[in-house]
């Protein structure tokens, strides 16, 4: 009885000693698996920057871009978007996609010279900017009366980078000839404008004339116009072309100066510059009316806004009322709940850089899943049936006059952002715009345009540079 007394007692004073030796060992156990988190915290106090997982969107109807009238959800107290006289516009955060306001978004209209925004989209990738195209005659035929010239002649060799000057500054419809004939053709182009506007959630678009110059069946809408202004920001070099109020264009041993049609970015005309623009495109036809792609900066903010046809103030309404969608967006469309997306549905890689603050770079960063898309819609189109009718050159014939070659189809490697959608940082300075063999270009002198002797440009290829002519736009391929 004493010795099983002695050997419980020895026994649980064995457990109690173990219970001692563990119980510190367990403590410091706890603690080492709790330091990580605590230090993350920590960390993540330090350092405000540091990536965290987005909290999840709100689900919006998508229904709401596709009824009519005006679309928009106020919060209380906050002010309605202005009332305008154009059949359709948008006013959209480039950074995010989302749609703060919107009239009739989906409605089809021609969208006029806009459409170069979606040309600009497709060709920039596929051809080299500093690449030579001698002009033949037959690649300057088709084009129709009225249209807007920016003074492409036959027998001049030039860079691409000068004929996309003449698109975006001059929207030079010949400039857009020469490049679609090196891109392939007219029609191949069309059809890959309409892959590359699908691949972006764009579905109202039917190219039928890749300039925009008036044709039946060929229309876009606001909601579209807006996708691609929003995802021309995200291309350096669309971005850095758009942006550009005034260039230089060759003449065959000379050059003349030019400048943007698009008067918010140059202030001209009885417009005012816009505070923070940073351009993109403006067109007009007959049919179409006055159409316009804008974007400006403001704290931080990017902001692209579509204009369709405005009904009254003439030709300078359109800048007005885009005018006052941007400053409605900047002020108490930033407390707007969205009514919409400019991202088209399904999964998309990580956004690229939202357009920079001006006096920066224009030029934003590209994703390397957003890189490849334009480029391969455009391939998989061209191998498609034709949908648009022939009113170009032969492919054959302008790849035979370029003197370099043009990029692969394939998406080229891109840099890492360099500012954060959304964020107030700025990109390095531009590089000076480069004209032929290498020169900066001369900035052109704000000359007023000479009175003509009437309201309408002429459509014949200028035997001298062209002036700017005293009508808005050119009387149907503005």
């Amino acid at each position: 009885m004493i010795v099983s007394s002695s050997a419980r007692i020895a026994a649980g004073a064995s457990a109690l000693l173990l219970l001692c030796l563990l119980l510190p060992l367990l403590v410091l156990s706890s603690a080492a698996s709790a330091a990580p988190s605590a230090d993350r915290v920590a960390e993540g106090d330090a350092r405000p920057g540091e990536p965290m997982p987005p909290r999840p969107a709100a689900r919006v109807d998508p229904s709401y871009l596709h009824r009519p009238g005006t679309q928009v959800r106020l919060p209380p107290g906050v002010a309605e978007p202005p009332e305008l006289s154009a059949l359709s516009w948008l006013v959209a955060d480039a950074a995010t996609g989302d749609v703060l306001a919107a009239h009739d978004a989906h409605r089809r209209l021609p969208p006029a010279s806009t459409l170069k925004a979606l040309f600009a989209l497709t060709v920039l990738p596929r051809l080299a900017q500093d690449a030579r195209h001698t002009v033949r005659e037959e690649e300057l035929t088709g084009l129709g009366p009225g249209s807007s010239l920016v003074g492409v002649k036959e027998d001049i060799t030039y860079e691409v980078a000068d004929l996309w000057r003449g698109v975006f500054l001059h929207s030079g419809n010949d400039a857009v000839r020469v490049l679609a004939g090196m891109n392939g053709g007219w029609q191949r182009t069309a059809r890959e404008m309409e892959a590359v506007a699908r691949s972006l959630g764009a579905r109202d678009t039917k190219v039928v004339s890749p300039d925009g110059y008036d044709a039946p069946g060929q229309v876009s809408s606001a909601y579209d116009l807006a996708v691609f202004g929003r995802e021309g920001l995200r291309d350096p070099d669309f971005a850095r072309y758009c942006a550009l109020p005034y260039a230089t264009f060759p003449a065959g041993g000379w050059e003349y100066g030019i400048r943007s049609t698009n008067r918010l970015l140059t202030g001209e005309d009885g417009v005012r510059r816009y505070p923070g623009i940073l351009g993109v495109k403006n067109g007009y036809t007959s049919k179409a009316g006055h159409t316009l792609i804008a974007a400006a900066r403001r704290g931080g903010r990017t902001l692209v806004v579509s204009v369709m046809n405005p009904q009254s103030g003439g030709f300078r309404a359109v800048y007005e009322e885009a005018r006052d969608l941007l400053d409605w967006g900047f002020g108490p469309g930033a407390k707007v709940r969205p009514v919409g997306s400019l991202l088209p549905p399904g999964p998309r890689a990580l956004p690229r850089s939202a357009a920079p603050s001006p006096g920066a770079s224009v030029g934003a960063s590209a994703s390397a899943g957003g890189a490849g898309r334009a480029s391969n819609a455009a391939s998989a189109a061209s191998a498609g049936p034709s949908t648009a009718p022939s009113a170009g050159p032969s492919a054959g014939a302008a790849q035979g006059a370029a003197t370099a070659g043009t990029r692969p189809s394939a998406p080229r490697p891109a840099p890492e952002p360099t500012v954060a959608p959304g964020a107030g940082g700025r990109l390095p300075p531009r590089s000076p715009v480069r004209g032929r063999a290498g020169r900066p270009c001369r900035r052109a002198p704000r000359a007023r345009p000479r009175a003509p002797s009437s309201r309408s440009c002429s459509s014949a290829r200028p035997a001298s540079p062209p002036e700017p002519c005293g009508c808005p736009d050119a009387a149907r391929g503005g």
